[in-house]
C-alpha cells in the first residue's frame, strides 16, 4: 500500500498553480464528450453525470492518463523513453477531438511551464521530439524536475481531471453548484482508484473498456451546435 507523506509548502503552492483552472492551459474548452451525452439524453442530471466521470476514471482515458502521467514521473531525465510514453499517449487518444484535448493542453502547459516555473527535462525533450506531447506526460515530468512527490501530484492532478468534467457538466445539463459539488464528493473514490493504479502499474496495462465515452468524441466532432472543442 503506498504512503502519502505529508507535502511542504512549496510542492502544495507548485500543483495548486499548476493544475489550477486559472493556469493557462484552455482546460475550461473542452468536454470529452460530455456536450454530445448531454443532447442525446444519455447524462441528464447529476447521478448520471456522476456514474459516467466514475467509469472514465477508474476504466477509460483517466485510468490511462493515471498510467502515463506516473510512467512519465519515473522517467523523466530519460529522453528516449519519454518519446516512447509520448508516442503512446497520442496514439491512446480515441479520435481527433481527444487527440487535440489532449494534445492542446499538452503543448501549452509545456510552453507556459518552460518560460516560467522551468523544467529541464521538458526543454530537452523539445529538442529532440517534434509533435506534441500530451498533458498528463508534461505534467507528469514538470512534477518529477521540482522534485514533486509521485503520490501527491498523481492525485491532484486526477482531482483537476475530474474537477474539469464536472465544471463541463455542471454547464451543459445544467445543474446547480451544490450539485456540481455532489459530484466532485462522488468523484472521490474514482480519483484514489486511478490514483492507486497509477502507482503500481506500468504502460503494459494501458487500455480501455469505455467503448461509449470514445463513440461520444467522435459524435462530438459532427455535432451541429457546440459550446466545447471535444
Amino acid at each position: 500500500m503506498t504512503t502519502i507523506t505529508p507535502m511542504d509548502s512549496a510542492e502544495l503552492y507548485r500543483l495548486m498553480v499548476w493544475l489550477s483552472p486559472s493556469y493557462p492551459v484552455g482546460s475550461f474548452s473542452y468536454s470529452h464528450g460530455i456536450e454530445w451525452l448531454v443532447e442525446c439524453g444519455a447524462i441528464a442530471d447529476k447521478d448520471s453525470l456522476a456514474a459516467w466521470l466514475g467509469d472514465l476514471i477508474t476504466l477509460g482515458s483517466g485510468r490511462n492518463d493515471a498510467i502515463l502521467f506516473a510512467e512519465s514521473w519515473r522517467m523523466a531525465g530519460d529522453e528516449k523513453a519519454l518519446c516512447r510514453i509520448c508516442e503512446l499517449a497520442s496514439a491512446f487518444s480515441s479520435g481527433a477531438e481527444r487527440a487535440l484535448e489532449t494534445e492542446a493542453q499538452g503543448e501549452a502547459f509545456c510552453e507556459v511551464t518552460r518560460r516560467t516555473w522551468g523544467s529541464p527535462t521538458l526543454d530537452r525533450l523539445a529538442m529532440i521530439y517534434p509533435f506534441p506531447v500530451c498533458y498528463p506526460v508534461a505534467v507528469g515530468i514538470a512534477a518529477a524536475d521540482h522534485k514533486l512527490t509521485l503520490a501527491a501530484s498523481l492525485r491532484a492532478y486526477m482531482h483537476a481531471f475530474a474537477a474539469n468534467l464536472v465544471s463541463a457538466g455542471v454547464r451543459l445539463v445544467p445543474l446547480g453548484h451544490s450539485d456540481g459539488q455532489r459530484v466532485m464528493q462522488k468523484m472521490e473514490a474514482p480519483v484514489e482508484a486511478a490514483a492507486r493504479v497509477g502507482e503500481e502499474v506500468g504502460l503494459c496495462a494501458l487500455g480501455s473498456s469505455t467503448v461509449l465515452a470514445d463513440i461520444a468524441s467522435m459524435k462530438h466532432e459532427i455535432q451541429y451546435t457546440r459550446l466545447f472543442r471535444s
